[in-house]
């Protein structure tokens, strides 16, 4: 019963492997659609920033939009690893074959290739940017510039001045009727669209409590050991970039908004304040920021609450799920994973009671559907601007994070109103510069001491000093 659960392998290019195409389709991919898109040949040329397993992924869900959708075309890609950039290729080409047309030259490695990139896109085709979220208001301020569609991952800003920054500029994309979608797949799950509508017809009574668990053992690429040889640390840190606080708000923002942004769905709110424990206990030889557990209690404004558990610690309980509970019954979110969803009502507080209601079947890729309703919306000409929504549950988790890490109680406008900017020249970046964060004279990086800094997760220590 106490088994750990590996649940890292639950991710993009996984589910993307077992469900195959079919099962991928959306809903409306059987809808004739009319063509708006401005191209001659009528394919929209996309280029994707950030050739990670996160850009692949998303980069295969564009190219697997099906066809009386969209007609896509990968055309340019960016990175600043030549590594993940030729693997990310193969893996695309022997996919999708004709679909992707990026020769050599349109392979661009550099903290500049963003812009090179979307120099071969012409107003209205779509930009995917994966890389760590230090880098998307860099990146979304050039797409709007160039008049582009953005498909961005999540979360979208690791801090305050970031997600301020990333706000103003998504409203001059709203002048200019740029659709913007967030990574924030959990929100196009037809099943837990369904779980919503009936919460919201009273299905459920009153939500007060809400749950989430991501517990599972280590995971690698929140765990780091010193650079390899020859590495600079900037791309080092890049390369690891769920070790570094500035470069992803972290494991437990980059990891744990899935969940928390799915029970404020359900909740249909943001809650107000958070407070939360947390540490480090399992660390041997690792050098990275994380903490080991995480406890965030979060408080909406009418006094309901959500708990978020995250661990990730050898030999201990593995869950990974999310669950509300109302004042007529239970409601299961998720479990074993983001998807598919087996989304049910209980007549009680327990999952021993009768079932209510059970979402029917096996539901559709939501990895695949928010690309399809994506590139729907730039084909229809209809609404589609995700921003203010990824800014908001950046900001909630990243709030959570917050209260760890310092041991305060904060409330999430002071969050997003903090001055602190984790990585204030993420534009002036280049492959010679100095990494944001220094290691500390003893090989550590700087972690968060609840108790003792307060105001910030961390002290830096300065460049011009390390």
């Amino acid at each position: 019963m106490n088994k750990p659960l590996d649940f890292s392998h639950a991710n993009r290019r996984d589910f993307i492997k077992t469900t195959g195409s079919a099962t991928a389709a959306s809903v409306l991919a059987g809808v004739a659609l009319p063509r708006v898109h401005a191209a001659v040949d009528d394919t929209t040329q996309i280029a994707v920033v950030g050739a990670g397993g996160r850009g692949t992924g998303a980069a295969d869900n564009a190219l697997s939009v099906p066809e009386n959708i969209a007609r896509n075309r990968l055309v340019a890609m960016a990175d600043v690893s030549t590594a993940k950039m030729d693997n990310s290729y193969k893996a695309l080409k022997r996919r999708h074959k004709d679909k992707v047309d990026v020769p050599a030259e349109r392979r661009y490695i550099g903290f500049d290739g963003h812009a090179k990139a979307m120099e071969h896109l012409n107003r209205g085709d779509v930009v995917i940017f994966t890389t760590p979220c230090a880098f998307r208001w860099v990146h979304f301020q050039r797409a709007i510039e160039k008049g582009l569609n953005v498909f961005m991952e999540k979360p979208v800003c690791p801090d305050g001045p970031t997600a301020r920054r990333m706000l103003d500029l998504n409203e001059e994309a709203k002048k200019k009727n740029l659709k913007v979608g967030v990574g924030l797949m959990c929100r196009h799950s037809r099943a837990r669209g369904e779980l919503f509508n009936r919460i919201k017809d009273g299905e459920m009574g009153e939500i007060n409590l809400l749950r989430a668990y991501r517990l599972h053992g280590p995971v690698a690429s929140c765990y780091s050991l010193p650079p390899k040889k020859n590495e600079s640390e900037l791309l080092y840190q890049i390369r690891r970039f769920h070790s570094f606080i500035w470069a992803s708000g972290g494991s437990f923002s980059d990891y744990f908004i899935h969940n928390i942004d799915e029970c404020c769905w359900m909740k249909d709110d943001w809650p107000v304040k958070a407070q939360a424990a947390g540490g480090r206990h399992f660390r041997g030889e690792y050098v990275d920021q994380n903490f080991d557990a995480y406890t965030v209690e979060y408080t909406f404004a009418d006094g309901a609450k959500l708990y978020m558990h995250g661990r990730t610690m050898p030999g201990c309980y593995g869950d990974f799920a999310s669950y509300a509970h109302g004042s007529k019954g239970l409601g299961i979110i998720s479990m074993r994973g983001h998807a598919p969803a087996p989304c049910k009502i209980f007549k009680g507080q327990s999952m021993k009671d009768d079932v209510a209601w059970a979402y029917p079947g096996r539901e559709s890729n939501p990895y695949q559907d928010e690309w399809n309703d994506l590139m729907t919306a730039i084909r229809e000409d209809t609404p589609f601007n995700e921003v203010e929504r990824g800014v908001m549950a950046s900001v909630v988790t990243a709030a959570g994070r917050f209260a760890a890490h310092t041991g305060q109680e904060v409330t999430i406008d002071q969050v997003l109103n903090h001055d602190h900017d984790l990585s204030p020249n993420s534009d002036k970046l280049t492959m010679d510069s100095p990494a944001p964060l220094q290691m500390n004279p003893d090989g550590k990086y700087p972690v968060p001491q609840p108790g003792i800094i307060k105001d910030r997760e961390y002290l830096e220590i300065d460049a011009d000093e390390a």
